[in-house]
């Protein structure tokens, strides 16, 4: 028997390489590439030339566009994430760290379904049938209508798919599913590739709605290539420590939705539970002010977000002060204490700074700036910030405050939640008066270091 040619190749972008390297050829990173098994071309690969002609041209304006209905699962959280609920014929993939409750999120919104009346199928290829049934009886959910099936040959699930044509459809995992056509190992980038094409391909003949589980690498990426975020309809992420009962889910590609969409979910002995609201975990409940503590209003997605930015501003004992954050944009820190310095007349050079986003959540958004300054402010004169203030706003390298995006959501989200006192940005100024909101407008960041003087 000829000995089977093997390439090597990159879990991220997918390239190969006839042997290895230590960088990958495709995207440039180092230690990526691994041996795996050379496919042959199929026998029917010269066809394609033959059935080349049978593609229909269409004409943009002369397709009629229709709104995709919308099947909720009943779990309202995982519902926002999705934007509405499941598509006919849509394809998500969700990520996590192992433990973090992503089958214990679909177990729940499968049995939702199923109490509904709808035909749901969960496909294990990591647990039998026996651990599933005893997870059901532990988290009291009702499966008498759920249908389980233990496997992980691709053409076996495929098979059973179209007998039995389910509303929803869950793989539990990917990187277990093998493919019979396919030489290599379950969990290789091939055969990744392969299954998730075989099983979107029948999502979108069949209208299934097919859920993914994909594990991930150290990084908190999803493992295996990156082409497969490029097939999926939808990619969410579970975020969140394991050892807190608060999970995160967050959309990052959605093509029925909007995405950045944040789903927040506290861990019981009874499964995931959406949490209504989210702000609450963010804000840290302290006795007394304290200094170096502000709040700030993040937008996830559609979602204002009220998020407590903590600093700590102590006396470096080293010859290089210390820059560090969590949950913030590490690169904007230096950034900001520079303008801090230049336009404010504040300086942090020989102070070792920590600044710290409450509740695990990651704030990406530049609308931090101002919050994370005068929190930084606050701790290095030891002087707490007047109660009830919520603060957002961009800062730019001339000091200058730019706007955030719906200004009026974040000032009314704060006002619902009893605060009093906002320092916004000017062009965010609202044009009708909140009620029991006093705003301050600046346009500088000196001028908004000087309001918190008084």
């Amino acid at each position: 028997m000829a000995k089977a040619k093997t390439l090597y190749t990159c879990p991220e972008c997918g390239a190969t390489a006839p042997k290895w390297q230590g960088q990958c050829p495709g995207c440039g990173l180092w230690n990526t590439l691994v041996e795996t098994v050379a496919e042959t071309p199929s026998a029917n690969s010269n066809r394609f030339a033959a059935i080349a002609g049978a593609g229909r041209l269409q004409k943009l304006s002369e397709i009629d566009p229709r709104e995709q209905p919308r099947q909720p699962t009943g779990i309202e959280e995982f519902d926002r994430v999705l934007g509405g609920g499941l598509v006919a014929g849509g394809v998500v993939l969700i990520g996590g760290d192992p433990g973090i409750g992503k089958s214990t999120l679909l177990l729940q919104a499968l049995a939702r379904l199923a109490e509904a009346g709808q035909s749901v199928l969960y496909v294990s290829g990591e647990e039998s049938g026996e651990q599933m049934a005893l997870r059901a009886r532990r988290l009291q959910l009702g499966a008498e209508h759920m249908q389980l099936l233990a496997e992980i040959n691709l053409e076996k699930i495929l098979a059973t798919l179209g007998q039995v044509k389910p509303l929803v459809a869950v793989i539990d995992s990917i990187q277990t599913i093998y493919s019979e056509v396919l030489h290599s190992a379950p969990g290789s980038v091939a055969q990744v590739r392969e299954c998730a094409a075989q099983l979107t391909r029948l999502a979108k003949q069949s209208g299934i709605c097919v859920i993914l589980v994909g594990h991930v690498t150290k990084d908190g990426s999803l493992a295996g290539p990156r082409v497969l975020e490029h097939i999926v309809d939808t990619v969410l992420y579970f975020e969140g420590d394991t050892h807190s009962s608060f999970r995160l889910v967050r959309a990052f590609k959605n093509r029925f939705g909007a995405i950045n969409e944040l789903g927040v979910f506290a861990m019981t002995d009874r499964g995931l539970k959406g949490v209504s609201n989210p702000s609450a975990l963010f804000l840290s409940q302290h006795g007394q002010d304290v200094a170096g503590s502000c709040v700030m209003v993040t937008q996830e997605g559609t979602r204002p977000l009220l998020v407590e930015i903590q600093a700590l501003v102590d006396e470096a004992h080293a010859p290089n002060p210390r820059r560090l954050t969590v949950g913030l944009e590490a690169q904007r820190l230096a950034m900001l204490l520079a303008v801090l310095h230049r336009h404010a007349g504040i300086v942090c050079y020989d102070q070792d700074v920590f600044v710290n986003a409450v509740g695990g959540v990651k704030i990406a958004e530049p609308a931090a700036d101002l919050a994370v300054l005068l929190a930084i402010v606050s701790s290095l004169r030891n002087k707490p910030l007047p109660a009830k203030l919520v603060v957002f706003g961009e800062v730019g390298l001339a000091g200058e405050i730019r706007p955030a995006p719906r200004g009026q959501e974040r000032l009314k989200e704060a006002a619902k939640l009893g605060f009093t006192r906002a320092i916004i940005p000017k062009a965010n100024a609202p044009r009708t008066p909140i009620k029991g909101m006093e705003v301050i407008a600046v346009d500088r960041v000196e001028q908004a270091v000087e309001q918190i003087r008084h």
